[in-house]
């Protein structure tokens, strides 16, 4: 089983709404924190579960999924891949509807897990360079410019 299929991460980009990110961090220097700055700029709500924080990017951070009071679309994960069957366990519990775990995160207990609870999988992807890639929005510095020419203006 593939979990890198395009047309199933540009269902799950397109659908989805609240993105829970499990072992965000709260330093702005962290890949976590960058993808989270990102999404939530692109127009997604960004849930952070991480015990150790308790606000990140203006959103309460919360333990564990379990005690998440909304609906969670996506589960993406920024923890090592031995925590990734108990989190794909957690978000079959919280009724999820997909799990994406970022590069290096691969752990094919936890894909099953989350297979078996009739959750989509995307793993070993980034949340930022996916959605870049599919929504048209690729700059090296993860933002869109609005820029088509690389004539600077004002120099002529």
């Amino acid at each position: 089983m593939s979990y890198q299929d395009a047309l199933t991460i540009q269902r799950v980009l397109n659908t989805a709404q609240t993105i829970a990110i499990v072992g965000l961090s709260g330093n702005e220097l962290r890949a976590s924190y960058f993808v989270a700055y990102y999404m939530k700029r692109h127009g997604y709500r960004v849930i952070p579960v991480n015990p150790r924080e308790s606000e990140i990017l203006g959103e309460t951070s919360y333990p564990s999924l379990r005690e998440v009071p909304v609906p969670i679309d996506v589960v993406n994960v920024f923890r090592a891949p031995g925590a990734l069957p108990q989190i794909a366990a957690d978000a079959v519990a919280v009724g999820a509807g997909a799990l994406w775990t970022q590069f290096g995160v691969i752990n094919q207990e936890g894909a099953d897990i989350a297979e078996a609870g009739g959750l989509t999988v995307i793993m070993d992807r980034c949340l930022k360079v996916e959605h870049a890639r599919y929504v048209g929005r690729m700059h090296w510095l993860g933002f869109n410019t609005q820029r088509i020419t690389s004539v600077r203006s004002g120099l002529q």
